[in-house]
């Protein structure tokens, strides 16, 4: 990939913030996803509500939506956003075993979501992490992309349509 493709650095090669003051507001959408892969007893343990430290799926979700939300104080050169919708999605897969996680988040604005998408999952996986590692040290998050965007001058994307 050259320089000239890369939006968050100038002319120079110095790092700057995109300046999205011209761009057209659209509907934008993006959805990622990951995985936390532990031991079946951990899995039946977070199931059945009986982790150390509480509620690990609906804190998860929770800590998920609250990364979206300050994705800009994270990664440095987001745009902070006015956000409209987040969606943590967490089923648990007997055959990983472990906690399959889908991320979606959706605005109406002048740049793109992936990256509050991407770290939607992030966090939420971190937070599985947290609350059961008292059980299970040994888990392996994984798996963690964009799955597909849509809106913006780029159009739409999908991991699916890549992967072909």
């Amino acid at each position: 990939m050259t320089r000239s493709k890369l939006t968050h650095l100038d002319e120079t090669g110095a790092a700057h913030m995109v300046d999205v003051g011209g761009k057209a507001e659209t509907d934008r959408v993006a959805v990622a996803e990951g995985s936390v892969r532990m031991r079946p007893e951990t899995l039946a343990l977070i199931k059945a509500g009986d982790a150390a430290k509480g509620d690990v799926i609906g804190t998860a979700r929770i800590a998920g939506i609250m990364a979206a939300k300050k994705t800009h104080d994270l990664i440095p050169l987001c745009h902070p956003l006015l956000l409209s919708k987040i969606s943590i999605d967490i089923e648990a897969n007997e055959a990983l075993p472990g906690l399959h996680l889908v991320a979606t988040v959706k605005l109406t604005g002048k740049t793109g979501v992936e990256m509050e998408a991407l770290t939607a999952v992030s966090v939420a996986c971190l937070t599985i992490y947290d609350m059961a590692k008292a059980a299970d040290k040994g888990m392996i998050i994984q798996d963690i992309r964009l799955l597909q965007k849509t809106g913006g001058k780029s159009g739409d994307w999908s991991g699916a349509a890549s992967e072909k």
